[in-house]
């Protein structure tokens, strides 16, 4: 009876490596669901404002704060989880975080109001940024060093992925329901998520040091203030609108240094960029996400507004850029385990340069295959760099800082993009509609800073 029990429970024909194997994939599978619920979101939300605003009476201006609470939020709270990761351990966050976007999106789907919207937007960011901030260091708990590249490769395809099919899936579901949907479809894939992960994500220890409530508010006062100025800044808004946050940024920020001076794992890890690899990864990180934003902002513009293209036909041609970056990403990341993430990443940083230089020289009146191949070289290039560097990134961080680690890929890609973002409304107010031109040399410049500095890589230690 005990010989049956023991075989039921254990099959004979399912060894350890197997079992270990599936389990792997679980956690796996696991992290992935609830990047792409994160990256999905942000791509159904940008695309359905029109119709959420004309459905709630709000007026276009008021209505950005369904974007902006999301992104003030994910911003705010991003490092300090990122911080608790390494304390409490990423299983933790991650699943806290996984839980709180779901009940959030449930809280989306029954808003009836502008302010009750918001908030549960902010909500979800809240919960967005507990995802975002571990999921690296999560993978690199389950990769051993020598096959990190894949895992980090899986990570940029699934996220490239979501953004792909976010327009998509906001126009399908719309067109067969109302947009609270959109946010209830997260309800059982959120569900699903956590039921893999509550199962199969690893443990691990808690270090010694403790969480600092007081860090953590510097940190989100921080870094709130300086996204608002730049964004104010943009606008061309005066002085006295734009100097006040910025000047509170710089205080608060100079605060946290002094409050986190010889710890541990502090909230800002300014240790970590005492390390060249690490630094110069960020920097080439920031750099090509702000290229990206560049380009992803001001292009839909270029399209409808010079181009006189129509929305659905847009909407077809910025897919090219990620659909070729889905295609890339896992590739690179398996060649990042043989090459030097130097020579990968500043290889695909040049090819997009000339990608985004090429779209800057477009001719008056291009054909959709001209226009879809530099999408396409665009979107190959940055596909090329984004694996290698988050593998740069996470093994030149001490393994007891993975949660740091991850938290700064975060931060560096919401940076970028705002950066990015920024630029573009700012090449509008002084260029008018030549101001996507400008945008995309801009981008063509950042790119090419990204590929110099990617490429100094290869002499670091």
């Amino acid at each position: 009876m005990s010989e049956l029990s023991t075989a039921t429970a254990r099959p004979a024909n399912i060894s350890p490596a197997s079992q270990a194997k599936n389990h792997e994939v679980l956690a796996l599978v696991a992290i992935l669901l609830g990047v792409v619920l994160s990256a999905l979101d942000t791509a159904i939300a940008n695309t359905a404002l029109p119709a959420i605003a004309a459905d709630l009476h709000a007026p276009a201006a008021n209505s950005i704060w369904i974007i902006n609470a999301y992104q003030l939020a994910v911003v705010a709270t991003l490092l300090p989880f990122a911080a608790l990761g390494d304390l409490v351990g990423p299983r933790r966050i991650f699943i806290g975080g996984l839980a709180l976007f779901t009940a959030a999106s449930l809280a989306c789907a029954f808003a009836s109001t502008l302010p009750q919207l918001a908030f549960a937007r902010a909500l979800q960011g809240v919960g967005g940024a507990g995802v975002m901030s571990v999921n690296i260091a999560l993978i690199r708990l389950i990769y051993p060093p020598a096959r990190l590249g894949r895992g980090v490769g899986m990570n940029a395809l699934v996220v490239g992925i979501g953004f792909t099919l976010g327009p998509a899936v906001a126009s399908l579901v719309l067109a067969v329901a109302t947009w609270p949907w959109l946010f209830a479809i997260n309800v059982p894939l959120g569900l699903l998520a956590l039921a893999f992960a509550f199962n199969s994500l690893p443990q691990s220890p808690r270090r010694g040091h403790g969480f600092d409530p007081l860090a953590a508010a510097l940190t989100a006062v921080t870094f709130s203030a300086l996204i608002f100025a730049l964004g104010s800044a943009a606008q061309r808004e005066v002085a006295s609108v734009v100097l006040p946050p910025l000047g509170l940024s710089l205080v608060t920020g100079l605060l946290l240094l002094r409050r986190q001076a010889g710890h541990p794992a502090p909230m800002l890890p300014v240790d970590l960029f005492r390390r060249p690899m690490f630094a110069l990864s960020t920097i080439t990180a920031m750099a090509s996400f702000a290229a990206q934003g560049l380009a992803f902002v001001s292009l839909p513009f270029y399209f409808e507004e010079v181009l006189h293209r129509d929305p659905i036909n847009t909407g077809f041609l910025m897919m090219s850029w990620p659909v070729i970056v889905a295609l890339a990403a896992p590739i690179a990341g398996r060649m990042s385990d043989r090459y030097p993430p130097g020579l990968l990443g500043g290889v695909g940083l040049a090819l997009l340069t000339l990608g985004m230089a090429s779209l800057a020289l477009l001719p008056d009146n291009p054909h959709t295959l001209d226009i879809v191949l530099r999408m396409a070289l665009c979107g190959a290039g940055f596909g090329f760099f984004q694996s290698p560097n988050l593998k740069a990134l996470m093994s030149s961080a001490p393994p007891e800082r993975s949660g740091g680690a991850s938290g700064v890929i975060g931060m560096a890609r919401l940076l970028g993009q705002t950066v990015g973002a920024a630029l573009v409304a700012l090449c509008f107010s002084l260029a008018g509609m030549q101001g996507s031109t400008w945008a995309l040399s801009l981008g063509a410049a950042s790119a090419g800073l990204a590929s110099i500095a990617s490429f100094a890589r290869l002499w670091a230690r």
